[in-house]
């Protein structure tokens, strides 16, 4: 009955126009008094920040801010993979035949997670991260490796919340929510980095001006408010680092494995 409770309220609340006036709201002056509170709620920790808390015009120039220089050391290693975002990982594994298998109790398939992209074969046996972002996190979302941008698409869809609750109780969230897919082409092979916009989320925006070939660590796009990164490895070009799994956080930067040659 309470599962059933939230899918429900869920469903009601996780429509565009809720999330279009959220948004507008979050980018007017009148949210600047919340800001501080918002901080303080989410143990923000402000001494990253780029500017001083009192220096924020709105809310959602808060949430979409930068941080220092050097507060994000990008992983120097040869062909490191790392991660795009300060996220906690929810799950990877190798995807199996197109299935990316047991994310919440769930099972999605390639397909509808890159809506049919005809460069889903070269990921069918590829490695994937589904990472996290909750309101406290850092929402700049950079490169995980150096290469070409080689394509980008926009997927429409729902606003469903990508939390915990939202993973397991809405059926292919992931899958179903808006998401903004760029696929970056490296020395080894393609890797596909699916954004995936949340409850609350207005945009999903490439920064200004948008790059066509990038270093890794290169800020790319950014989230307003909370939602979740899948980043896909092409098939045989990635081992992942053992000593991460599911419930553990990383940082922007922070070496989540190596890229190697697809042996032929």
């Amino acid at each position: 009955m309470k599962d059933r409770l939230l899918r429900w309220m869920t469903e009601l609340t996780s429509r565009k126009f809720v999330s279009k006036m959220t948004g507008a709201f979050a980018k007017s002056g009148i949210s600047r008094p919340l800001i501080r509170r918002f901080a303080q709620i989410y143990r923000i920790e402000m001494e990253e920040a780029e500017k001083r808390l009192e220096e924020y015009a709105s809310l959602n120039e808060f949430f979409t801010r930068r941080l220092k220089p050097g507060s994000r050391p990008v992983d120097p290693s040869p062909d490191a993979l790392v991660s795009p975002v300060d996220a906690k990982i929810t799950a990877c594994g190798f995807v199996r035949d197109g299935q990316l298998l047991h994310i919440k109790g769930q099972d999605y398939t390639l397909h509808e997670l890159l809506g049919g992209s005809p460069r889903i074969p070269q990921f069918l046996q590829g490695f994937f991260w589904v990472l996290y972002l909750s309101p406290r996190d850092y929402h700049r979302i950079h490169a995980p490796c150096a290469g070409e941008i080689v394509e980008t698409e926009h997927l429409s869809g729902r606003v469903y919340p990508v939390n915990d609750t939202g993973l397991r109780l809405i059926r292919r969230v992931l899958s179903r929510n808006e998401r903004l897919v760029t696929y970056i082409r490296h020395d080894k092979g393609e890797v596909a980095l699916v954004k995936v916009g949340a409850l609350n989320v207005s945009s999903i925006r490439y920064v200004e001006p948008r790059p066509d070939v990038l270093n890794r660590g290169d800020e790319l796009a950014y989230f307003e408010f909370g939602s979740t990164v899948v980043l896909l490895t092409e098939d045989g070009t990635f081992e992942p680092r053992p000593d991460l799994y599911p419930g553990l956080s990383v940082k922007m930067g922070e070496k989540l494995g190596t890229l190697i040659q697809k042996k032929k």
